[in-house]
């Protein structure tokens, strides 16, 4: 099983750490509702679907525990989602006050608070989804944080291939704009006014030997009362 478990850590890591021009995009954003084949394999955090848009759907997660890095500055996403799973592998490869080794989940995500201009540093923050079975107690460990979140809405755009930084950008402004006008997107801009740190998030799942049916995503996180989503 330990063996087995860091294949898996491994694999993740390679595709984090590769070039991101390995793989070619096919049709950007057009996979909406598709399920992420890795969560077939390893665990992920629940969701139900409340609606879906054109090229989007609005998912409402259930309680999670993420364990995050300090915020990296830099220029690109790439780059700072490399830094920062460098310093996830490490902790669930068992560098933790308890010196324990965990599973490993997907998304791996990476969450934006952009900079002023395109030539300025922004600040991300790097997180891994914690097992349910280390939720109540998940190890702490040096130059990491747990994040519990509540319930949460995410409006969420998918797109295929590997990560880049100039495509990313272009699929939040595309979430953005296929938002606009909805109760969503009010609610949206109502959470970013109270908490402006977080602008999206960069979900990724699947390994590097995975060519076909790559499944990334941006997510808008949002507060909403239960009975204005129905």
């Amino acid at each position: 099983m330990a063996v087995f478990n860091l294949f898996k850590l491994s694999a993740l890591l390679m595709g984090l750490l590769s070039n991101s021009n390995l793989g070619l995009w096919s049709e950007p954003g057009k996979s909406v509702g598709k399920t992420p084949p890795s969560c077939s394999r390893i665990e992920c955090p629940s969701y139900d679907v409340v609606h879906v848009g054109n090229g989007y759907e609005i998912r409402r997660y259930n309680s999670t525990v993420w364990m995050s890095t300090s915020p990296i500055q830099d220029i690109s996403l790439v780059e700072a989602t490399r830094t920062g799973f460098l310093q996830l592998f490490d902790y669930i490869q068992g560098k933790n006050t308890y010196e324990e080794q965990i599973e490993m989940t997907a998304p791996v995500i990476t969450q934006v608070s952009a900079s002023d201009g395109p030539f300025c540093k922004s600040s991300f923050v790097v997180s891994f989804y914690v097992p349910k079975e280390n939720q109540a107690n998940p190890p702490p460990a040096k130059g990491l944080h747990a994040q519990k979140w509540e319930s949460v809405y995410a409006a969420v755009r998918q797109f295929s291939g590997f990560v880049s930084d100039p495509d990313v950008g272009e699929e939040a402004a595309a979430l953005h704009a296929s938002l606009a006008g909805s109760v969503w997107s009010a609610a949206i801009e109502k959470s970013s006014a109270a908490d402006p740190t977080s602008v999206y998030t960069v979900a990724q799942y699947n390994s590097p030997f995975e060519y076909e049916d790559r499944v990334n995503e941006i997510w808008m996180m949002f507060d909403m009362e239960d009975d204005q989503a129905i």
